[in-house]
């Protein structure tokens, strides 16, 4: 039997959820095994921050029009009509925020080291933030919480290996 601990169980409460884990998860999954890649390529500290700066914005805003039109099409899919613009625009704002503001996680380290130390910082702390967000969207959801924080680092951390084996066989310098 769940407990409920006070949060009300709505649709567009689920959709919230739904649009600000899938912002978080996504920005700290791409950018952090692009930032990786691009790092043990060899691209110059400069061109780091540069590329990742352009890509979270990009990205984020990307993720925000594509939450905002998918959603809005799907509400009017299943009402076989126009909808109201508010719960999708909203949806879409949470995922331009929490896309960006999560992008901060693996960029931040470049802006204050340089290297491997930028690498293993910037991992570590993509890692260490996808099991968090993993806990909580699994506490919300009252579901095993440990499980669901590790899986979500796990799956994360695939992206490292992608980004790092890519710019290891295609070095710039």
């Amino acid at each position: 039997m769940r407990r409920h601990t006070g949060l009300h169980h709505t649709r567009s409460g689920a959709l919230y959820l739904r649009t600000i884990v899938f912002g978080i998860n996504d920005s700290l999954v791409s950018t952090v095994g692009f930032l990786a890649g691009i790092s043990v390529a060899g691209a110059p500290r400069a061109t780091i921050v540069l590329t990742g700066i352009i890509y979270a914005l990009v990205e984020a805003f990307s993720m925000a029009m594509g939450d905002f039109l998918s959603e809005e099409s799907a509400e009017e899919y299943e009402s076989e009509s126009d909808v109201s613009e508010r719960p999708p625009a909203i949806a879409g704002v949470f995922m331009f925020l929490s896309s960006a503001l999560a992008a901060l996680i693996p960029l931040m380290p470049y802006l204050i080291f340089s290297g491997g130390t930028a690498l293993l910082v910037s991992a570590l702390a993509s890692i260490s933030g996808l099991f968090i967000v993993g806990m909580l969207s699994a506490r919300l959801s009252h579901l095993p919480v440990v499980w669901r924080g590790a899986r979500m680092a796990l799956l994360g951390g695939a992206a490292i290996v992608m980004g790092v084996s890519v710019g290891l066989l295609m070095p710039v310098a």
